[in-house]
C-alpha cells in the first residue's frame, strides 16, 4: 500500500538523521577525550584534568574535562542520549514495518528455512533480545575484567548470531538482524549503563560526595564497545543496496570479515587520535577488503556436468557455467521471460501485491526498456540470483542461464 511505503520513508529519514547525530557525538567524543592535553597550573588548581583548543565556523573553542567536577552543577546541563535512544526506536519501527509486517515478502525465503512469518518474528526477536542479554551478563560478570577475554567473547557471540540468522532468514533480513543487534548492544550501552553512571556521577558532585571510578571506567568501556561497532552497523544499513554481500553462497562469512576489516579500520584512527599513527593497520584493512572484493566478485569454473539440452551449471561464485547445449533464447522469448518474471514489479503499471511503484525506477515493459537494462537483469537474475524478488515467480536455473547466455551473444553482437 502506498502509505506504507510513506511511513517507511518518513521513518527512514527519520533513522538516518538520529543516527548522523548519535554517531557524530560518538566519533566526537572519542576523538575530544583522545586529544585532551595536560593544562596549565592555574587551570589544575580550578579541578581541570585536561583541555582541548579548537577552531570551528569562525570562532575558537576551548573544552576542558573536569577531574571531579565544577563547584556547581550547571544549568542546563547538556545530556546525549536521546540521539541514541531516536536512533534505536525509528530502527526497531523500521524493522517492525519493514521485516515484521512484510515477513513474507523480507524475511523468509523457503528455500533457506521453511517459516510461517509468527516463527520468523519471534526468531528474530528472540536473536535482538537474547544476544542484547548475553551481553549484559558478560558485562557484568568477571570476564569483563579481561579485556581480550571479553573481546574473543564478543566476536564469537556475533560470528555466531551471524550464521544462524543465515540459516533461518532470507540474507537481507539475516544482515539487518546483525545489525538490530549491534545497535540494540549499543543503545542498551547508553541506556542501561552510560547515562545511570553519568546520573550517579552528577548526583555525587551535587552533593560534594565521593565518586566512584568505576562508574566512569563502565561508562567509557561502552562507549569504547560502541565506537568499535559503529562502522560495521553502518555497513549492514546500507547493505541491502548490494546483492553480491548478502546473496553470497556463504553471505555469514562475508558480514563477519567486513565487520571484522571495518573495526580493525576504526582502530586506526582510534589510534591516530591519540597520537598513535601506524598506517600498517589501514593498510592491511584496505588490502583485507580488496581480497574480500576480489574473492566475492572473482569468477571460479565449476565441473561440467552433463550435456544436456535443460542443464544448467553453476560456477562457485553464482555466476553460469557455459554450455554450448543451451538453446539461445530469441528476441520474443527474452521477452516473454522479462513479461514473466520481471514486469509484475518493474513496470510502469506494477501488478505485484507488494510493489506498487516500479522498484527504484527500473521499467521492463519495452525491448528498448530491456536492452538498455540488461546488463544488470542478467546480474540480478543470473549472477546474484536475488532477483525475481524472494523468487515469488519460481525462476528455473534454465531460465537463469538462458538469460545469461542470451545476453553473452547479444552483447557480442554489440561490439
Amino acid at each position: 500500500m502506498m502509505w506504507t511505503d510513506w511511513l517507511s520513508l518518513f521513518i527512514r529519514w527519520f533513522h538516518v538523521i538520529a543516527g548522523v547525530a548519535w554517531i557524530g557525538a560518538s566519533f566526537y567524543f572519542i576523538w575530544l577525550d583522545n586529544n585532551l592535553r595536560t593544562p596549565p597550573d592555574w587551570k589544575k588548581d580550578k579541578g581541570i584534568k585536561g583541555d582541548l583548543w579548537a577552531v570551528h565556523g569562525g570562532g575558537f573553542y576551548e573544552v576542558g574535562k573536569y577531574t571531579y567536577g565544577p563547584e556547581t552543577i550547571p544549568e542546563p546541563l547538556h545530556w546525549f542520549k536521546w540521539e541514541a535512544y531516536t536512533t534505536w526506536l525509528s530502527g526497531f519501527a523500521l524493522l517492525v514495518l519493514v521485516y515484521y509486517f512484510g515477513a513474507s515478502a523480507y524475511l523468509i525465503d523457503p528455500s533457506v528455512a521453511a517459516l510461517s512469518e509468527s516463527e520468523a518474528v519471534l526468531l528474530g526477536l528472540g536473536t535482538i533480545f537474547g544476544g542484547l542479554a548475553l551481553y549484559e551478563i558478560a558485562c557484568r560478570s568477571p570476564l569483563a575484567k579481561s579485556p581480550l577475554g571479553f573481546a574473543i567473547a564478543l566476536t564469537l557471540m556475533i560470528c555466531v548470531v551471524t550464521y544462524l540468522t543465515t540459516q533461518w532468514f532470507s540474507g537481507r533480513g539475516a544482515y539487518i538482524h546483525v545489525g538490530a543487534l549491534i545497535g540494540t548492544i549499543m543503545a542498551g550501552n547508553v541506556f542501561l549503563n552510560i547515562i545511570p553512571a553519568q546520573k550517579k556521577m552528577v548526583a555525587a558532585v551535587a552533593r560534594k560526595g565521593e565518586i566512584d571510578p568505576a562508574w566512569g571506567a563502565g561508562a567509557k568501556l561502552r562507549s569504547v564497545h560502541n565506537n568499535y561497532f559503529t562502522l560495521p552497523l553502518l555497513f549492514i544499513m546500507i547493505s541491502n543496496h548490494y546483492p553480491m554481500t548478502y546473496q553470497h553462497e556463504m553471505n555469514w562469512l562475508v558480514l563477519i570479515l567486513i565487520m571484522a576489516i571495518s573495526a580493525w579500520i576504526r582502530h586506526f584512527f582510534n589510534l591516530k587520535h591519540t597520537g598513535t599513527v601506524k598506517p600498517s593497520i589501514l593498510i592491511s584493512g584496505a588490502a583485507a577488503m580488496f581480497a574480500l572484493a576480489v574473492w566475492v566478485s572473482w569468477p571460479q569454473a565449476a565441473p561440467e556436468p552433463e550435456a544436456t539440452s535443460s542443464s544448467v551449471a553453476q560456477s562457485d561464485s553464482g555466476a553460469p557455467a557455459k554450455q554450448a547445449t543451451v538453446e539461445m533464447l530469441t528476441q520474443p522469448q527474452v521477452m516473454q521471460l522479462i513479461t514473466t518474471h520481471c514486469q509484475g514489479c518493474h513496470s510502469r503499471t506494477p501488478t505485484d501485491d507488494v510493489f506498487k511503484v516500479a522498484p527504484v525506477g527500473v521499467v521492463l515493459d519495452t525491448w528498448e526498456d530491456i536492452e538498455r537494462q540488461a546488463p544488470q537483469i542478467v546480474r540480478r537474475t543470473a549472477i546474484t540470483k536475488d532477483m525475481p524478488f524472494m523468487n515469488k515467480t519460481k525462476m528455473t536455473d534454465e531460465e537463469r542461464m538462458a538469460l545469461y547466455d542470451w545476453y553473452q551473444s547479444w552483447s557480442a553482437k554489440k561490439e
